[in-house]
């Protein structure tokens, strides 16, 4: 008895450390997103004899934009992306061949009392008709980091914005290059002018979830399913 109540209290604390572990699991977060993950240092500015370089921390007027690793910009989302796609496919063949039973000496060839022609009919078609429509915008700010500078001075930006509302999290992510004549007065750049953006809005929580179909209704959709 004793060492049946000895495993039960194992079992329960077992039972109660995977609990606590699945209810407090940490959100998974990339590192290198984070804002004191390390940024590529700036290139060295060429050694041309001159006593100013853009590059160095040395500002002969005040210049809100960003220019140096370290500095921040706001990148002003405004996507929207529309694409349609439609296909019909038509096709129809019909053949018809006859031939009459042969003759031998006047007489017509046939076979138990009828004729010993061959007809023969054949009838084919297919009708296909599909369509493809698919539309997404998203709108905000989010503000980045200048995590490189060019040769050419082009800057490498990256960001993230965590929005946690109720019993959600919300995620915008942001990467690329932006030049530095696309940047406004205001520090701010418009996601057009990004170049190679990536750009990622996902979400976590109990309203992700609802809208998330089950991995049995996502196998009877995937191309795995044969019928």
């Amino acid at each position: 008895m004793t060492s049946i109540n000895s495993w039960l209290r194992v079992a329960a604390v077992i039972g109660g450390l995977t609990l606590a572990g699945c209810t407090m699991a940490p959100v998974h977060d990339d590192a290198q997103w984070a804002a004191t993950a390390p940024i590529a240092p700036e290139a060295p500015p060429p050694a041309d004899g001159a006593i100013y370089h853009d590059a160095r921390n040395m500002e002969l007027f005040a210049d809100p934009r960003a220019h140096r690793v370290g500095d921040i910009l706001t990148i002003v989302l405004a996507e929207s992306t529309q694409a349609s796609k439609k296909a019909t496919t038509s096709t129809s063949k019909t053949d018809k061949t006859s031939i009459e039973a042969p003759t031998i000496l006047g007489q017509g060839l046939s076979i138990g009392g009828k004729a010993a022609g061959i007809s023969t009919n054949g009838d084919r078609s297919f009708a296909g008709d599909g369509s493809s429509s698919q539309s997404n915008q998203l709108t905000g700010q989010i503000t980045v980091t200048v995590a490189q500078r060019q040769s050419n001075g082009n800057l490498m930006v990256r960001g993230e914005k965590w929005l946690t509302i109720n019993q959600g999290q919300e995620l915008v992510r942001i990467s690329g290059i932006v030049r530095p004549q696309d940047i406004g007065q205001d520090n701010t750049v418009a996601s057009t002018r990004v170049a190679d953006a990536r750009i990622s809005y996902t979400g976590r929580g109990s309203l992700a979830d609802a809208n998330t179909q089950g991995w049995l209704s996502r196998f009877f959709n995937s191309k795995w399913m044969p019928f």
